[in-house]
């Protein structure tokens, strides 16, 4: 018999990792499925489960709050962000351009704004994306516009603007993915975003509510297992982790489902809506959510017209002082049109049932 990564195992080695198996999953259809499933190539499985999804530290923000019963049905899931390498081949084959290369639709942007707002300049309304610049000073983060710059010419094959390239960054995760790009691509790899119930498991790896996908080791101790800002944001980085942007993908160690940068690197879309209240939406008193699929509208109090899309994550701009957005319930929001130098996404396939 082949192992998930098409190596043989010998009978012995094959007979204790099923008695393994069994023992820590204490259920024998789990075995069954491990082996019956043909996990395809780049993605790994991630077994059914429950599990009260939804922040348990004083970080936590009000959104990811009360925390509901959920319960997932296993699935596929990419090992690593989509890379350079797997968004050219998707464009090669298909032409797709990205909503960051498409001139602005000020008709369509505008239903998302406050009625009798002003159009921009036409000069504004070019192809382009936000990019993040360090301030020179320390600064006050509540005012976010302080560090993005839209920059016109800045998508995902010029992730830093008109002159920057991919050439040397292949094996990155793609950047500049709006919520319709990762939408496009996933339909063309016969793949889909995850939930976001879907992401929060998947990112435990196994543990027992964690704090974070490596476990609850803090943050100051922990640089060397994901790709997050040390130092003052966003000002100084002294890149410990050893990447001041991007790192490529699979640089530091996988969770226990084998899967990589589930903390930090960047920002990965959801399927899900995004809504403040969403979770008060789905807390019963006793019952299990099974398979959420995410409120059927959006709602942000902060842009209340504005329908937006949830991301998990994190990214390489994430600090405790500023968004701690390596959390496994950290939940960060965006419409599907808005793309940035630090947000990309995953797929995961369904499992068919027997």
């Amino acid at each position: 018999m082949k192992s998930q990564k098409g190596k043989f195992i010998s009978p012995s080695s094959l007979h204790f990792l099923v008695v393994f198996l069994f023992i820590t999953t204490g259920c024998k259809q789990a075995v069954e499925e491990w082996f019956d499933e043909d996990v395809p190539q780049g993605m790994v499985y991630v077994p059914a489960g429950s599990f009260q999804m939804g922040g348990k530290t004083d970080q936590a923000d009000r959104d990811e709050l009360p925390r509901p019963k959920v319960k997932v049905s296993a699935f596929f899931m990419d090992v690593t962000e989509v890379t350079n390498a797997q968004f050219k081949t998707f464009v090669d084959a298909t032409g797709y351009k990205t909503i960051a290369e498409r001139p602005i639709d000020w008709e369509e942007m505008k239903l998302s704004l406050p009625s009798g707002t002003p159009k921009p300049p036409d000069s504004l309304l070019r192809a382009g994306s936000l990019v993040f610049s360090r301030t020179e000073t320390p600064v006050n983060l509540n005012y976010e516009a302080q560090w993005w710059t839209w920059t016109i010419g800045a998508n995902w094959r010029q992730p830093n603007g008109p002159g920057s390239s991919i050439e040397n960054r292949m094996d990155h995760p793609v950047v500049h993915i709006a919520y319709d790009d990762a939408l496009a691509y996933a339909e063309w790899a016969g793949k889909r975003l995850p939930t976001e119930a879907e992401w929060e498991w998947a990112s435990r790896g196994g543990l027992d509510d964690p704090i974070y996908p490596w476990g609850n080791e803090p943050v100051s101790m922990a640089y060397q297992k994901a790709n997050f800002w040390q130092g003052v944001f966003p000002y100084k980085n002294t890149s410990q982790d050893g990447f001041e942007g991007s790192a490529p993908v699979g640089s530091y160690a996988k969770n226990g489902y084998g899967l990589y940068d589930m903390a930090g690197n960047v920002w990965e879309w959801c399927l899900d809506k995004y809504h403040a209240q969403g979770y008060s939406m789905m807390v019963t008193e006793s019952d299990e959510i099974v398979d959420p699929k995410g409120p059927n509208m959006s709602y942000d109090p902060a842009e209340p017209y504005a329908e937006k899309y949830v991301m998990r994550g994190g990214s390489f701009l994430c600090s405790d002082s500023y968004c701690s957005g390596y959390r496994v319930s950290r939940r960060m929001k965006s419409t599907r049109d808005s793309s940035f130098d630090h947000t990309g996404f995953r797929c995961v396939m369904e499992i068919p049932s027997t």
